[in-house]
C-alpha cells in the first residue's frame, strides 16, 4: 500500500484508548544489494506476546508477519532504516475492545540516528516508570508510552534524554531505552520487573559476556549511576548511546567510555553482518 493511502477510521478503539501493540526494528545495509533485519524473529515473537496480554488475536501467523517484513523491504529497495509493526483494535467504542476487528500494519522508512551522536545529557524525570502492578510492564502496548511522552516533554530543549526511576526510587529505564552502567570493568543493568526486557538489551548482554565482561542484573540507585565509570543507553532506535552527564553531573570524563566503545563497535559489526558468530540474528534480504 502506498504511504499516502494508508488510513484508519477516526472511530478506532486503539486511537482513542491506546490499545495497540507494536515493535521497533532496525535493518542495516549488509552488502551492495542486500539488507538485513536485526532479530526479526524475536521482535515478532514479542509482538504476539504483547497482543496476548490485550487478548488480541492477530489475524496473521508469525510466518506471515515475517514474510511481509521481507517483502516490504524488497519492494521498496530500502537498505537501512526502521520498521514499525503494529496491531490494533479497529472501529469500536467503549473501553472493552472485545468484538472489535484487529488490524495489522507494517511500515518501513529510512531513519538515521535517534539520539544525538555524542555523549548524551540526561535528566532524571519527576515521572516514575509505570508500576508493575498497574500494568503488564514487559509488553509493548502503545498506551503505556504516555508515560514516556511526559518524561520526554519534561526535558525537551534542555537535555538529550530522560531517565525514569521505578516506584522504589531505583533506576528503571529511559523513555524508549534500557540503561547500562560500567564500574571497575564490570557491567550492570537494572533487573527485570519494572522495565521492558529489551531485545537490544539482551543482545548487548550477550555480546558483552562473549567479550569476557561480567554482566550483572541488579537494583541500581541514582547514586550508583553518579559514581559510574561509564553509562550508556540501548534500544532498537537508540542503538548504543553513551551518556556524558546525568542531572548535570559529569560521568567520569564525560566522554564515551572504553568499554562502551568496544561493545558498540561489536554491536554494529553484528547488525551489519560483519560478525559471523551473530549471523543467526540477521534476516538477510536482497534489494
Amino acid at each position: 500500500m502506498p504511504w499516502a493511502d494508508a488510513k484508519i477510521h477516526v472511530i478506532t478503539h486503539s486511537l482513542h484508548y491506546g490499545s495497540a501493540v507494536f515493535e521497533g526494528e532496525r535493518f542495516y545495509k549488509t552488502g551492495e544489494n542486500e539488507t538485513a533485519i536485526f532479530r526479526l524473529a524475536d521482535h515478532t515473537k514479542r509482538l504476539f506476546y504483547s497482543a496476548s496480554v490485550l487478548k488480541m488475536d492477530i489475524p496473521f501467523s508469525v510466518e506471515e508477519i515475517n514474510a511481509v517484513h521481507i517483502d516490504l523491504l524488497a519492494k521498496n529497495g530500502l537498505s537501512s532504516g526502521y520498521i514499525r509493526p503494529l496491531a490494533f483494535f479497529g472501529e469500536k467504542m467503549g473501553l472493552n475492545p472485545k468484538g472489535a476487528p484487529v488490524e495489522t500494519l507494517i511500515a518501513a522508512w529510512g531513519w538515521g540516528k535517534y539520539l544525538a551522536d555524542k555523549p548524551l545529557s540526561v535528566k532524571i524525570s519527576k515521572y516514575i516508570r509505570i508500576h508493575p502492578k498497574s500494568l503488564i510492564t514487559d509488553a509493548k502496548v502503545s498506551g503505556y508510552y504516555a508515560n514516556s511522552i511526559f518524561a520526554s516533554q519534561e526535558i525537551e530543549g534542555e537535555y538529550d534524554e530522560a531517565l525514569l526511576l521505578d516506584f522504589n526510587g531505583n533506576v528503571a529505564e529511559g523513555p524508549g531505552e534500557n540503561i547500562f552502567m560500567v564500574k571497575n570493568g564490570e557491567i550492570f543493568t537494572p533487573a527485570l520487573g519494572s522495565i521492558l526486557p529489551g531485545i537490544t538489551r539482551d543482545s548487548i548482554m550477550t555480546i558483552a559476556r562473549d567479550l569476557g565482561y561480567r554482566v550483572t542484573e541488579k537494583e541500581l540507585s541514582p547514586d550508583d549511576l553518579f559514581t559510574a565509570d561509564e553509562l550508556f543507553f540501548t534500544g532498537s532506535a537508540a542503538e548504543v548511546s553513551a551518556i556524558g552527564t546525568l542531572d548535570d553531573r559529569q560521568i567520569s570524563d564525560g566522554n564515551e567510555g572504553k568499554i562502551t566503545k568496544i561493545i558498540k563497535t561489536k554491536y554494529f559489526d553484528a547488525v551489519q553482518g560483519k560478525a559471523p558468530e551473530y549471523e543467526a540474528w540477521l534476516t538477510r534480504i536482497a534489494i
